[in-house]
């Protein structure tokens, strides 16, 4: 399992961030650790997904990825 931190933008509430937390937990892989305004914590099995799509689900969920670091 991959560790991650997804810098977020375009989030300002408790129910973005829920969307976030939402629309992350759906993946298959994924293990949300933790969001907050701004920020995404998350474990995710690199053969069941990837950045990219890790990327593509915060802007489906209309945020913007703007950065994903290894932690």
């Amino acid at each position: 399992m991959q560790r991650v931190t997804i810098q977020v933008g375009g989030m300002s509430c408790d129910g973005c961030v829920a969307s976030l937390s939402r629309v992350l937990g759906r993946l298959p892989g994924v293990q949300v650790e933790r969001v907050a305004v701004g920020v995404a914590e998350v474990r995710y099995d690199e053969s069941a997904v990837s950045e990219s799509t890790l990327r593509d689900a915060v802007v489906r969920a209309g945020f913007e990825a703007t950065a994903i670091e290894a932690r």
